[in-house]
């Protein structure tokens, strides 16, 4: 080690005027969860693995491409483990989600649940 402005540095990282210094820091990847919210359902797209995990003991559900009209009597929070759905709240704008999203969608809300490839979920109403 060598003292640089009474700071120690390892004698290596000390650059010489013609060689240019190179970090040996790793690199870092930052991920960040993306939350949308439109017609009062929050679609939270690449959620933490802390968050996964609260939903890995909630109950499952699935069903084939379809669509169906549902009502929320309270609210529910869903992962999806796999599928893709297009929601349409009644006199809304459609809101897409997949597998891997986080999805909540507010009691009371009617819509149309199109599921265009088969979905698999946990759920929790709340």
């Amino acid at each position: 080690m060598s003292a640089l402005a009474g700071v120690a540095v390892p004698s290596a990282r000390i650059a010489r005027k013609s060689a240019p210094v190179r970090s040996r820091a790793s690199r870092v990847v930052v991920r960040a969860a993306t939350t949308t919210s439109a017609q009062g359902i929050v679609v939270v797209t690449d959620p933490s693995q802390e968050e996964i995990a609260k939903c890995k003991s909630w109950g499952t559900w699935g069903c084939e491409a379809s669509k169906f009209p549902w009502t929320y009597g309270s609210a529910e929070t869903c992962y999806l483990l796999a599928g893709e759905v297009t929601v349409t709240p009644d006199g809304g704008e459609p809101v897409s989600f997949k597998a891997g999203d986080i999805v909540t969608f507010p009691a009371g809300m009617s819509c149309t649940w199109d599921v265009k490839v088969a979905v698999k979920k946990h759920f929790n109403f709340h």
